[in-house]
């Protein structure tokens, strides 16, 4: 019996070491290829496929047959659909179907009977594809009276408007990734951009007004530049040229905060459902879904169309930051309720409409194969994206973090070098008492039989 329960134990104690060998190689494994311990994640999201999905069945199949398309939870692309025909075509192509009452072309009508009507400070509305609805929204400031009337106007048009009462009020942000200021207030770089032959911040309209003249360095003692084209209201964007021309080292890079960047490869247009991502001066790297879309808000200052709506937070100072996902430029803020303790709705002026009417393109990361433009320390005008001009961001945690800076980092393998350095010394002390209880066995069998 005593012998047995010797066996035993040692094949647990054998089992035990494996098992920590396992499992400390696979800590390892994870922190050597994931990000390093303590430092914030970069963002990511695999929605752009589906998005793009989406997007390409709704362009084929027209406004008339489709309503819409969003990132399911599951990821894959859904689409909106008017009929079980085009249901079964969506389905055929990998996609999921949804069959609604309404068409795109009419809830795009609804927005334009919206717009038509007398024009009410405080109020917003967006498509909304999920429920086939187009959504109003009325901020605190919205009076009885003139939500009473626009009611009416919603009635009018049918039972896919729905109305909502929102807390707050429908503000431009300005006041995000790093600050520019002007006499008009604060702003926050967006992206760069290039006609050819000057770099330029492509930023929010609502910032300022042509002539602007901009200043970085945070203690804005230092030219940025100044705003040569923009449109607001109707559309909320604005060009700020270099006072250099060149936006220098760094500029394909959007600063996400703790001296991370992520570089910026393209341009293109979010899907609802889609995970995205927004920097600022004032609150730094939040991230949510988008929301709808085509959405219209009514600020103070004026109206603003064809914005997307968003569930990410941002707070006054967070105007012109961007707004991308995987390295995707989607859009720049513009403006919204609440703030980033109570969350809020925030508007983002898209980014292809923004380019195409001021005739630049984006200054983004060089095409495979290429050297990419490296950040440096310090930069002559350079204004990497997000980051205050003049100052660069390392690409640490996208393309810039080391094997060997993760291996070195204690935080992220220690624990599971621990795990194995133990397992180690546990299967060689297991073994070693095996060795040593066969051999003073032997020694008393010998001596049993020739003592």
């Amino acid at each position: 019996m005593r012998h047995a329960r010797r066996r035993i134990v040692r094949r647990v104690a054998r089992l035990a070491a494996v098992g920590g060998l396992l499992l400390g190689g696979t800590m390892v494994t994870r922190a050597v290829a994931g990000e390093p311990s303590g430092a914030p994640a970069v963002p990511h999201t695999l929605a752009r496929p589906a998005s793009d999905a989406g997007a390409g069945l709704v362009s084929r199949l027209g406004a008339d047959r489709t309503a819409g398309h969003w990132v399911g939870d599951d990821g894959r692309p859904v689409v909106a659909v008017t009929d079980e025909r085009t249901a079964r075509e969506v389905r055929r192509a990998g996609a999921g179907a949804k069959v609604v009452r309404h068409s795109l072309s009419e809830l795009k009508s609804a927005t334009s009977t919206l717009r038509s009507a007398p024009r009410v400070p405080g109020t917003a509305w967006a498509l909304d594809y999920r429920s086939n609805e187009v959504v109003v929204r009325g901020d605190s400031t919205v009076s009885r009276s003139d939500w009473s009337r626009l009611t009416d106007v919603a009635e009018d048009i049918g039972g896919f408007v729905r109305m909502e009462r929102t807390e707050g009020t429908f503000t431009t942000r300005l006041n995000g990734a790093e600050p520019i200021l002007s006499t008009a207030g604060r702003c926050s770089t967006g992206f760069n951009v290039t006609d050819g032959r000057s770099d330029f911040i492509l930023t929010a309209g609502h910032c300022g007004p042509t002539g602007s003249v901009w200043f970085g360095d945070g203690a804005g003692d230092r030219r940025v530049g100044r705003t040569v084209a923009g449109s607001f209201p109707g559309d909320d964007f604005s060009l700020v040229e270099y006072a250099n021309g060149e936006a220098g080292d760094g500029a394909d890079v959007v600063a996400v905060g703790a001296g991370k960047g992520v570089r910026i490869t393209g341009v293109g247009e979010p899907a609802v459902g889609q995970r995205v991502f927004r920097s600022g001066s004032t609150t730094g790297l939040r991230d949510g879904r988008v929301t709808a879309l085509d959405a219209t808000v009514n600020y103070p200052e004026g109206t603003v169309t064809g914005l997307i709506e968003t569930d990410v937070c941002a707070e006054p100072g967070d105007s012109g930051g961007p707004m991308f996902s995987e390295g995707i430029a989607l859009g720049v803020t513009s403006g919204g309720n609440g703030d980033c303790d109570k969350g809020g709705t925030t508007f983002f002026q898209p980014l292809p409409e923004a380019m195409a009417s001021l005739g630049v393109r984006l200054l983004v990361s060089a095409p495979e194969g290429a050297a990419p433009s490296a950040p440096g320390a310090t930069g002559g005008g350079a204004a990497p994206g997000a980051a205050a001009p003049g100052v660069t961001a390392p690409v640490t945690g996208v393309d810039g973090s080391t094997l060997l800076s993760r291996l070195t980092d204690r935080r992220n393998v220690g624990p599971g070098m621990l795990v194995v350095a133990g397992s180690m010394v546990a299967l060689v002390a297991t073994r070693w008492i095996r060795t040593e209880q066969d051999r003073k066995a032997y020694r008393r069998h010998y001596s049993a039989t020739w003592g």
